[in-house]
């Protein structure tokens, strides 16, 4: 979703002020780690952390991108880029690495809806390259999908490997709904996302904001990201305006986790924040957006 040119001008600015005068970032838990300045990199939709390489993240763009991953640096730099084979992006709103039976995987989700019109998704997921080059990915599996209720916008997709299952978490809806899918190779058969829970706790815009952008404001609590932690315990979700944590019990299931009120945080200086990845060693996460150059902040919770 595009913001105005006045905000993307205004954003800029901060951002290059706080790069050149190395000033700190205005929350105690968030840094800025690097800055992804490269014109093949406009609209950052999607990161995940490596699982195979160290320092090393993976990103996604959105529709009217070519179906591509990128290999790129903490701090910015792409490192290489996989032209995508046997799947096209036909709107590609996340990106999740997980681990499956001593391999390393990659999840693209082609779940973005702006429009409300799509009744069919579709996640495919791919085995992450042992060495970095350009070269071309096929899918090892891809997964159909419906809503069992109508069309909904989904911009945020994390995956419980342990369980089986891939989270989905919808945008627009009050609250945000969260749903699942099995995660293994349907092998050409349709599935249907269940609806398992709402998230709790997603705040609004402050009364500030509502009172003098009242579209931004609007904007603020819409689910554009998320990410499961190495060790399966929290689930780390992005809005435009905040940074979530919702913690799971032993013994739950992520219905129930969400339904509690999250620890909340606001987010950094991320124009368009849509992009969120878990560490490899699930210290903190790694956050950007859709704008460029976009800068990539590294957030620290409390564990």
């Amino acid at each position: 979703m595009p913001i105005h040119p006045r905000q993307r001008l205004s954003a800029l600015a901060a951002l290059l002020l706080c790069a050149t005068a190395c000033a700190p970032p205005p929350l105690p838990f968030a840094r800025l780690a690097g800055l992804i300045t490269s014109g093949d990199l406009d609209e950052v939709s999607g990161m995940a952390a490596s699982r195979t390489h160290d320092d090393v993240l993976w990103a996604i763009e959105d529709s009217g991108n070519r179906a591509r991953l990128h290999a790129l640096t903490r701090r910015g730099r792409i490192l290489a880029r996989y032209r995508v084979e046997g799947a096209r992006n036909t709107d590609w709103e996340d990106l999740a690495s997980f681990e499956l039976d001593g391999r390393q995987y990659l999840l693209v989700a082609d779940t973005g809806d702006n429009g409300g019109q799509r009744r069919d998704i579709v996640l495919h997921v791919f085995e992450e390259p042992r060495t970095l080059e350009n070269g071309s990915l096929r899918p090892a599996w891809s997964i159909r999908a419906r809503w069992a209720d109508g069309p909904r916008d989904c911009e945020a997709v994390a995956v419980d490997a342990a369980a089986g299952k891939v989270l989905l978490v919808s945008k627009k809806r009050k609250p945000p709904e969260l749903f699942t899918l099995p995660l293994a190779d349907p092998r050409g058969q349709w599935r249907e996302a269940r609806r398992i829970g709402r998230l709790a706790g997603v705040p609004e815009a402050d009364e500030a904001l509502q009172r003098s952008d009242p579209k931004l404001a609007k904007l603020s609590p819409q689910v554009t990201a998320a990410d499961l932690s190495p060790d399966g315990r929290t689930l780390a979700v992005l809005t435009y305006g905040s940074v979530l944590f919702y913690r799971r019990e032993a013994g739950e299931d992520w219905g129930e986790a969400v339904a509690r009120v999250p620890e909340a945080h606001d987010v950094p200086l991320i124009p368009q924040a849509e992009a969120l990845a878990w560490s490899k060693g699930g210290a903190g996460l790694y956050a950007s957006g859709e704008f460029r150059p976009a800068p990539i902040f590294f957030l620290s919770p409390d564990r």
